[in-house]
């Protein structure tokens, strides 16, 4: 019964946030992932952004005051952002 519940919460608080950037050859350009920590660790998902939409994601990140993804519609959603 509790595998059922804990599969049913489509929408996660984004607890962490990991980046990393992968080479993937000599010169070529990399690929950035941000692997989001969902709940403590009850689950994650990883995003592949461009580096701009990664310049993007962390700044949002780092300027709200908390951050959810649905894990059903696949979007991240932030909170109160602060303007300043």
């Amino acid at each position: 019964m509790e595998q059922n519940t804990e599969q049913q919460i489509v929408i996660r608080e984004v607890t962490q946030v990991q980046a990393s950037w992968t080479e993937a050859e000599r010169g070529a350009p990399g690929a950035f992932t941000l692997q989001l920590i969902l709940d403590n660790g009850a689950d994650e998902y990883v995003l592949r952004p461009t580096a701009e939409d990664a310049d993007v994601l962390l700044k949002l990140i780092k300027r709200s005051d908390k951050a959810v993804f649905d894990l059903e519609r696949k979007v991240l959603i932030f909170g109160n952002i602060s303007v300043d």
